[in-house]
């Protein structure tokens, strides 16, 4: 049985925010839930199109988060889109292991 998502944006509310890069993996807490990115960390990449780029809110649990169908690839404008403060942090390279100072759209660097 396939499952039909609802969004909390329709891909025609998506805004070309940053250029083409590729894709990342993200939650649906954040694409249907609308919660803000509080972690992101890039690991190496998977395959050609990939930029390594992982995104989470901080409220998912590691049952969620095994369920793969909570977590979908998507172009990282469209992540960019529903939170604009990881916009400078997508430059950092593989390694980078991001979290978000609560209440600002600044993240700290953990990855050492």
């Amino acid at each position: 049985m396939q499952s039909h998502k609802i969004f909390k944006r329709s891909a025609s509310q998506i805004k070309d925010l940053i250029p083409h890069r590729g894709g990342c993996m993200a939650t649906d807490k954040i694409t249907i839930d609308g919660l803000p990115v509080k972690f992101m960390y890039r690991q190496e990449l998977d395959y050609e199109h990939d930029t390594g780029w992982i995104f989470l809110s901080s409220t998912e649990t590691q049952g969620y988060l095994d369920d793969h169908t909570n977590t979908m690839i998507y172009e990282v404008n469209t992540i960019a889109d529903y939170d604009p403060a990881i916009i400078p942090y997508l430059n950092l390279p593989v390694g980078t292991d991001l979290e978000r100072v609560d209440g600002t759209d600044r993240f700290i660097d953990y990855s050492g």
